[in-house]
């Protein structure tokens, strides 16, 4: 875990550091407002800890800076502690606010606390996005197993719909009918691969009826179907 410690005062900013670095956090020191926010910008950093008083832009500036950048956690430690100093931070966006003198041990604490938080807020976003997949105006709901166009649902029968999710889970890979009837309606169903045409021809026209150019679904003749991502 990397952590961004952006103070002017070099022993408090090694004292941070030196507890943080015993507890297994990797961390960089700026000295100043606009060295952090370079930083910041392109450190990959999962924490901020940062001073209000700082050479260039200050600490309120800085976090209003990142926090139109990156959600990523961000705690004050100042010596300003008037309660207005506190609500203006947090208000910034700030997800925490420490004062100087300040314990070590709780401030690795806070910074474990922040980034597991942090962790999995993150997972539950990246979980609910991976519920949803998007190739230009098409839109698959994998949860409630619908289909939208250009925003506009359309109906598909459950193999249309199996069949449509498994071409676009797998784009730009050439499947034939056989290899899809098995998948998609088994190998000891009734029919045919005839039947993988039609059903390809009628998510086609609920999919493409709209859409100028190339098709989600392309034909690739003598080998079998794709899906262009």
């Amino acid at each position: 875990m990397k952590i961004l410690i952006i103070e002017d005062d070099v022993s408090i900013a090694e004292l941070e550091r030196d507890y943080l670095s015993m507890n297994g956090f990797e961390c960089d020191i700026a000295a100043d407002g606009n060295t952090g926010l370079e930083k910041a910008r392109h450190g990959g950093y999962d924490l901020i800890i940062v001073d209000i008083m700082l050479p260039g832009p200050d600490g309120f500036s800085v976090c209003r800076e990142i926090r139109g950048e990156s959600d990523v956690p961000i705690i004050f430690l100042s010596a300003k502690s008037d309660e207005i100093d506190k609500v203006r931070g947090l208000g910034l966006g700030a997800d925490d606010y420490m004062t100087k003198p300040f314990s070590p041990s709780e401030l690795v604490a806070r910074v474990k606390s922040h980034i597991s938080r942090y962790e999995k807020l993150t997972s539950a976003a990246r979980a609910a996005k991976s519920d949803i997949l998007v190739v230009g105006g098409l839109k698959i709901d994998k949860k409630a197993h619908r289909v939208y166009v250009d925003d506009k649902e359309v109906a598909m029968p459950v193999k249309e719909y199996e069949l449509l999710l498994f071409l676009a889970e797998n784009p730009n890979i050439v499947f034939n009918k056989e290899r899809l009837f098995d998948r998609i309606w088994g190998m000891d169903a009734m029919g045919d691969v005839s039947t993988v045409t039609v059903h390809i021809q009628r998510i086609r026209e609920k999919i493409d009826k709209n859409r100028s150019g190339n098709r989600y679904i392309e034909t690739v003749w003598g080998a079998g179907y794709r899906f262009r991502a």
